[in-house]
């Protein structure tokens, strides 16, 4: 740690408020710990969690960075005791427990992932949080088998676009929701079989009519919950990730009996860390030569210097954006 610099910018939250209380501070350089990597950041992605978070909804786990950040890229510049598969002047990607918005990050060293090929080493940072997200709750939670049909909401985020293709790449049928036409074509242009403009048509009656949804992954809460329970299949699996509409609804339980549907949510950052060890490994055997093939395309839509963090956050909660948002030290 010699050669490093003692302190790094960073954005600190400096009350719970909008986009506005992000601001750039400075900090000293940590060390890592045994089991850790210091990482000097290329990227980092902006996620749901980091605006949940900014507004004090979301706070962070004991012993974690206060920081925002829960994904970066970069190179290893110093190594914690015990790690063996890392060294210094590695290029890797990783899921953080926060402290991502930073010059520099520790990270749990069997959270780490090579950088696939031909994917750059800022665009990697988008990688980690989306796919562990996805693969976690779609393909280990509610267990998304080939010929299922899978509805995705929200098709063009960083969310979606990562649920389509990796839906499409096991074998199942997709349909996304999105709106306007330029956001519904980027969900063709990823390969969904079917994508719904929801301002144009009502997705539930789409649904039923191709035979309702086997898993759905939903981001939007408030009025579409309801409707997620109509579009279901029986022994259908209804994801909740955010809840960009709401959390609190009424909803009639009779048809989650009827359809016999399990309806789960989960929080990424406060799953064990060995449960976070499986999925980085099953991301690197069964996603990442998925990505180097050129079947996954990774979608960046935005990247941002590290101190424009605040207009970073303005584009997430505009609901315009399209792929992954990354902020760049």
């Amino acid at each position: 740690m010699s050669n490093l610099p003692a302190t790094m910018k960073v954005i600190e939250i400096t009350k719970p408020g909008g986009p506005e209380v992000l601001a750039l501070s400075e900090r000293p350089v940590p060390a890592p710990k045994a089991g850790e990597v210091l990482v000097k950041v290329a990227a980092t992605g902006v996620n749901g969690p980091d605006m949940m978070q900014r507004k004090g909804l979301y706070p962070a786990p004991t012993g974690a960075s206060d920081l925002l950040g829960l994904e970066i890229s970069g190179e290893v510049v110093a190594v914690g005791d015990g790690v063996a598969r890392w060294k210094i002047g590695d290029a890797l990607c990783g899921l953080t427990n926060g402290g991502g918005y930073a010059e520099y990050c520790t990270i749990d060293a069997h959270h780490c992932l090579p950088i696939p090929k031909h994917v750059s080493l800022t665009d990697a940072a988008g990688l980690p949080e989306t796919y562990f997200t996805v693969w976690s709750n779609v393909f280990i939670g509610a267990q998304l088998k080939a010929g299922e049909t899978f509805l995705v909401h929200g098709g063009a985020g960083g969310i979606g676009t990562t649920c389509i293709q990796l839906g499409k790449a096991f074998g199942a049928k997709v349909i996304a929701t999105d709106s306007p036409d330029a956001r519904c074509q980027i969900c063709r242009d990823l390969g969904a079989d079917r994508v719904i403009d929801y301002k144009q048509e009502e997705f539930v009656e789409v649904v039923r009519q191709l035979g309702g949804a086997n898993v759905i992954l939903d981001i939007v809460g408030g009025a579409n919950i309801e409707k997620n329970i109509k579009a279901a299949s029986p022994d259908a699996r209804i994801i909740q990730l955010a809840f960009a509409a709401g959390s609190k609804v009424e909803i009639n339980l009779m048809p989650i009996m009827l359809k016999r549907l399990l309806y789960t949510g989960s929080t990424l950052r406060t799953r064990p860390v060995p449960f976070k060890t499986r999925v980085a490994r099953e991301l690197e055997e069964h996603v990442w030569p998925l990505i180097e093939a050129g079947k996954i395309r990774v979608v960046t839509g935005r990247t941002f210097a590290l101190a424009q963090a605040s207009a970073a956050h303005a584009m997430m909660e505009s609901a315009g954006h399209t792929g992954k948002i990354l902020l760049r030290p």
